[in-house]
């Protein structure tokens, strides 16, 4: 609490003395009037001090739960628990990932004593755990001349927690690791589609036989079909400074990273693969892949609430040299990696190919935030696709997702290219 003059009449007592000193000098009666009306205003605040205010404050939400998009209520009431306030101003504590689309959540207002006032609100919700503010407040005595200004502690967060994005199926990278599922593999076993012939051994079953060989030539072989076994990827999102840019929409490119992130985990997860998430920036953030209802669980709340996926620009220097070396160390041997990137600068093009070179098969889903409408947007264009092209020849297998297009229909038509 900080009470203190908000000098308020300091110019209506100088123009008083100088009214004083003129009238005095010229003896004129309507002069000095004046200046004996602006000392006896100026005489009058000082018989005033600094309120001390008693406040207590409430604030209530309409929706708890609210989804993406969703507009929620904010309602902030102020009981008067001391004496008159005769001037109150109060100034809720929106948070700044939060835009206030409806009302204000200012409130002006003289409130007696035992009386309360409220003000509403209308704020649009966005993916992520939203925390309000202290709420400030400036009391004003009756002449504007003291003041007391404080800070009142309102404890209230709202989470928005979204379902994972839904995708039918994406697209990996062939692999050998161990455990059956729908990655083709260089290996033969006892898959589904044909993959080579060997010499017949002792103990071989009889379904896998080459009869068509034994009587075309009297040789006994077995037929080895290629197998398919599960995948382990991680998706990790750029959430580095650079990569907090923006579509001519105002979305921001981290939040297309995570939609990405999440939209690859549903269908990894329906596809009976292990997936985990990863932040590549200076808030780390893991989960170490897995399967199951409770990891999902714990997969939407870590994209959704953790502020190493936050669409605020973090305000910490990321270093990259020892964030991403945590990450190779967190990495499963067998691990393929989707990153999610907009690709606007050579470091995340770069990191993607040490990823690579390290043995982690990468695909990458970029989305294209780039405008074309000034000189230097057509040049970050530009710089975007010489980047993409060096990956796609280093056998690196890129998605370009056009910000407004749906990720699904991207995905597609990068399939589509793979397979031609």
């Amino acid at each position: 609490m900080r009470s203190e003059e908000t000098l308020r009449w300091r110019g209506a007592v100088a123009l008083a003395l100088f009214a004083l000193a003129v009238g005095a000098a010229t003896r004129v009666p309507g002069v000095l009037v004046l200046g004996v009306f602006g000392v006896a205003v100026a005489g009058y605040a000082r018989l005033f001090t600094a309120p001390d205010p008693c406040l207590s404050v409430e604030r209530s939400l309409s929706d708890d739960d609210p989804e993406p998009g969703d507009r929620v209520d904010v309602t902030l009431t102020v009981t008067n628990e001391g004496s008159l306030l005769p001037d109150l101003r109060v100034v809720d504590g929106v948070p700044e990932t939060l835009s206030v689309v409806s009302g204000s959540p200012r409130l002006a207002t003289a409130l007696r004593a035992g009386k309360s006032a409220s003000v509403t609100y209308t704020v649009e919700v966005i993916r992520g755990e939203h925390e309000f503010g202290s709420v400030d407040v400036v009391a004003r005595d009756a002449s504007g001349g003291h003041e007391t200004r404080m800070s009142v502690a309102t404890e209230s967060a709202l989470a928005c927690v979204p379902d994972l994005p839904r995708l039918e199926s994406f697209p990996l990278r062939a692999q050998t690791v161990q455990r059956v599922g729908r990655v083709s593999t260089s290996t033969g076993g006892s898959g589904v589609e044909f993959h080579a012939t060997r010499e017949y051994r002792s103990g071989d079953p009889l379904s896998r036989v080459d009869w068509k060989r034994l009587a075309r030539d009297g040789e006994l072989a077995t037929i080895q079909f290629r197998e398919e076994r599960a995948a382990t990827v991680v998706a990790v999102v750029d959430t580095r400074a650079q990569a907090h840019v923006a579509d001519q929409d105002g979305t921001n490119a981290v939040e297309y990273g995570v939609e990405a992130a999440g939209g690859v985990a549903s269908a990894l997860l329906d596809s009976g693969d292990q997936v985990g998430v990863a932040s590549l920036g200076p808030y780390w953030a893991w989960l170490a892949p897995g399967l199951g209802r409770e990891h999902r669980a714990r997969l939407e709340e870590l994209l959704a609430r953790d502020r190493g996926f936050s669409v605020s620009t973090p305000d910490r220097r990321f270093l990259g040299a020892l964030v991403f070396r945590r990450l190779r160390k967190h990495l499963p041997d067998d691990a393929q990696v989707v990153f999610c990137s907009p690709l606007v600068d050579d470091d995340a093009a770069e990191y993607v190919r040490r990823l690579e070179a390290s043995g982690h098969p990468v695909t990458v889903v970029s989305p294209d935030v780039t405008g074309a409408d000034t000189l230097g947007q057509q040049f970050s264009r530009v710089e975007r696709a010489v980047r993409i092209r060096s990956l796609r020849t280093a056998g690196v297998r890129v998605i370009d997702w056009r910000a407004g297009d749906s990720l699904a229909l991207a995905v597609a038509d990068a399939e589509r290219g793979w397979s031609a």
